[in-house]
């Protein structure tokens, strides 16, 4: 199956989910999140609330929603927006089953949450035949350490090119 491609054509505001990224209920991955019947409650009632301001996606933990920049789902590598979109709807799975998404006993690239919803993008980049090199760059994120981008692979199985390990 090809890359869940996002509407680059969308507007700002509240949209259904498949009106963003359509055939996403078609995706292995998608499906994997939600195996369950809180699928349907999804595809249903999680909005990709787009915004104009320069950001990538983060869930909105009072509604349940993914927000998304406007920049970023017209002009982002389609990769990426896709496995971004997976990461963000494991952290919607998880707060449906009450879990700490913030957890501030844990940096954020230890914190279980986190590891688990960047291992569902990891398991797809790999689906799509992305190199451990792409893998790691699609890790690589602005606040982290290298310290910690390397300890943020190796949770995920990830080789990363800067890591001193033979």
């Amino acid at each position: 199956m090809p890359v869940v491609r996002a509407n680059r054509k969308v507007k700002p505001g509240k949209h259904a989910i498949l009106d963003v990224f359509p055939g996403l209920d078609q995706s292995a991955a998608f499906r994997s999140i939600f195996p369950d019947g809180l699928r349907e409650e999804v595809l249903r009632d999680c909005r990709i609330d787009v915004v104009p301001e320069d950001m990538y996606m983060y869930i909105d933990d009072d509604a349940g929603n993914v927000v998304a920049g406007l920049g970023y789902l017209k002009t982002g590598d389609e990769k990426i927006v896709y496995l971004d979109v997976l990461h963000e709807l494991t952290h919607i799975r998880q707060w449906h089953a009450g879990k700490e998404l913030w957890d501030r006993r844990y940096n954020y690239v230890d914190r279980p949450t986190e590891i688990e919803a960047y291992q569902v993008a990891v398991d797809e980049a790999r689906r799509l035949g992305m190199t451990d090199r792409e893998i790691a760059e699609y890790l690589r994120v602005e606040w982290t350490s290298r310290e910690e981008h390397e300890r943020l692979c190796h949770h995920l199985g990830v080789r990363s090119p800067e890591s001193r390990a033979v």
